[in-house]
């Protein structure tokens, strides 16, 4: 067991520092392994010295490796927490990674296996490709800064000689390991940038198969020519595929070499390809915010979550309050790996086993599960429950159709997706739970707020439903998460309420309007029937208890509902 010291960080930064305030241990390379004080997780410390950055002149390369860690969240990128300044040293609190780097371990245990390679590549990959699309380029990729976690998942590091890129600007600095280095880059030809990342990429893919480099030899300048000649032994076990993609990427000419769009369509790259590497949009991560998380902030820091959420929403990640947040989200992500990701793709019927146990289950009106729902749950009854005149015999079978979204995609995408339309439309929302919001719309002209909520069912194990629902003014649900709308024959009782729009205001006021992200829209399927039972749901009913339910104020509020759920889905449809 190391010797744990009790005094990580100078008196100096004690009172800025003190949520993040690190009981170092031993000593990982250059870095140090710490401990939150508060949440207990471990954390890598890197400790720079500022006299010696300056004389060795690499003040703009720990610079940019701030910069770029900073903007980055990625499942497969090391991750920043935070930057600590003092005058002698800066101190940058990093994701925590036991597995050490790749190149230990395959000189340590040879090549991989052809699965094992594919696997670690295809998280490279995405990760590379990550990086380009947020317009930066790494230039330094090689086995050294790709480190391994404990579930041997790749992690990039090292971002210190990345340059932004702009369109059109081409890169002349040479730079990174002269075996990983492509041609263009040790011949000091100008390069746009993301094709030393490919030319690398395969130099690394190389090594995971083979267990030694392409390009390779102790006299530089015969290093440099094999390089420039792009001739590279390949052994007779590797599979025609792979020799294929290997002689694609490692292409002398950079015009011919290959792309990410290229390494994707690959058919030996995409076998067992998990779908989170590859989202359909731009967007990694969801900005949904994580009630456990939040809450586990709050009892730490003895805050009140509109204080964390001031902190999120103003995405001041350096705060100790998000640091915080991002840690406890970051390290649970870490210790289900399979299940946040490798799972996602094909959610399993068993999906509520997976949710905390305060959410209790309840069926879907077409017998499927909710993915969370109430705390709570109530009696619910259907309309031909509520209706002592119809027959019993002519509710046997229950409608399919629904006013909804169905989609294939994964669950935080939806939400993600819904947010991102609903900040669109200045729509105002709040989170009962990731899977259930409440949401009103003010009309402009009028003032009044047009209110609905939206919850995701799972119909099945690769279908979700987004079902919208009416909430009337004068009137709030009994019970959420029907198949249709409370104003288009809903399943769902009413009761009566004291609740005004200044009550309704504050509660909308923690509601989530950041900005999120997330892959594009999965097929809509709108139910037709919605206008056709509109009448049925306007008259009389009578509750469970006997008494008269209170009808809705005529017409306005339907119009502007199904307006509301038009703006979205319309929105969604894009």
């Amino acid at each position: 067991m190391p010797t744990v010291l009790s005094h990580g960080f100078p008196a100096c930064c004690a009172p800025e520092t003190k949520a993040f305030a690190c009981v170092m241990g031993q000593y990982m390379m250059q870095t140090k392994v710490g401990q939150h004080e508060l949440t207990k997780h471990q954390v890598a410390v890197k400790i720079l010295n500022r006299q010696k950055i300056r004389s060795l002149d690499v003040v703009g390369k720990i610079r940019r490796e701030i910069q770029n860690l900073k903007l980055f969240r990625h499942p497969h990128i090391i991750k920043l927490y935070q930057v600590i300044s003092t005058p002698t040293d800066i101190f940058m609190v990093m994701e925590y990674v036991s597995g050490g780097e790749l190149f230990d371990y395959i000189c340590k245990n040879g090549k991989l296996d052809e699965k094992e390679s594919r696997r670690l590549f295809q998280q490279i990959i995405s990760g590379v490709d990550y990086c380009h699309r947020h317009m930066v380029v790494h230039r330094d990729l090689k086995p050294e800064n790709v480190l391994l976690d404990a579930h041997m998942n790749a992690k990039i590091a090292d971002f210190g000689l990345s340059n932004m890129m702009s369109d059109g600007e081409f890169l002349r600095t040479s730079c990174g390991s002269p075996n990983y280095a492509a041609p263009e880059v040790i011949s000091g030809r100008l390069y746009a940038g993301p094709e030393v990342d490919i030319w690398s990429s395969g130099v690394i893919l190389y090594a995971l198969l083979c267990g030694t480099l392409p390009f390779d030899d102790d006299h530089v300048p015969t290093l440099f020519k094999k390089i420039c000649d792009g001739i590279f032994f390949t052994p007779q076990y590797l599979h025609p595929s792979v020799i294929s993609l290997l002689k694609h990427m490692l292409q002398v000419d950079p015009m011919k070499r290959a792309t990410i769009k290229e390494i994707r369509e690959d058919e030996w790259f995409k076998q067992d390809l998990p779908k989170y590497l590859f989202p359909e949009d731009a967007a990694y991560s969801s900005n949904m915010i994580d009630e456990e998380a939040l809450k586990e902030v709050c009892e730490k820091f003895e805050c009140t979550e509109e204080e964390v959420l001031n902190c999120l929403y103003s995405r001041n990640h350096q705060d100790p309050l998000a640091v915080a947040y991002h840690l406890i989200i970051d390290n649970r992500r870490i210790m289900n790996e399979a299940k946040d990701f490798y799972l996602a793709s094909s959610p399993p019927d068993s999906f509520l086993d997976d949710l905390p146990a305060h959410h209790s289950a309840k069926i879907h009106p077409e017998r499927v599960p909710f993915l969370v729902t109430e705390s709570q749950p109530r009696p619910r009854h259907t309309l031909d429950e509520l209706n002592p005149q119809k027959s019993k015999h002519l509710g046997v079978r229950r409608a399919k159709w629904h006013l909804g979204i169905r989609s294939q995609s994964r669950p935080n995408d939806i939400m993600s997706e819904v947010c991102r339309a609903m900040k669109q439309l200045d729509y105002e929302w709040k989170v009962v739970n990731p899977y259930y919001l409440r949401v009103r719309r003010k009309n402009p002209v009028t003032g009044i707020h047009t209110k609905m909520s939206l919850q995701l069912y799972q119909v099945d194990s690769r279908t979700y439903l987004l079902d919208f629902r009416s909430i009337d003014d004068d009137m709030v649900e009994v019970k959420s998460g029907t198949a249709t709308p409370h104003r288009s024959g809903s399943v769902g009782n009413y009761r009566t309420t004291l609740k005004n729009d200044r009550n309704e205001k504050n509660e909308c006021e923690d509601a989530a309007k950041g900005d999120v992200s997330a892959p594009s829209t999965p097929p809509i399927s709108v139910g037709k029937a919605a206008e056709g039972s509109l009448a049925s749901s306007l008259t009389s009913s009578v509750d469970s208890t006997g008494g008269e339910i209170p009808l809705p104020r005529p017409g306005s509020h339907t119009i502007e509902f199904f307006e509301m759920c038009a703006n979205l889905i319309k929105l969604l449809a894009r």
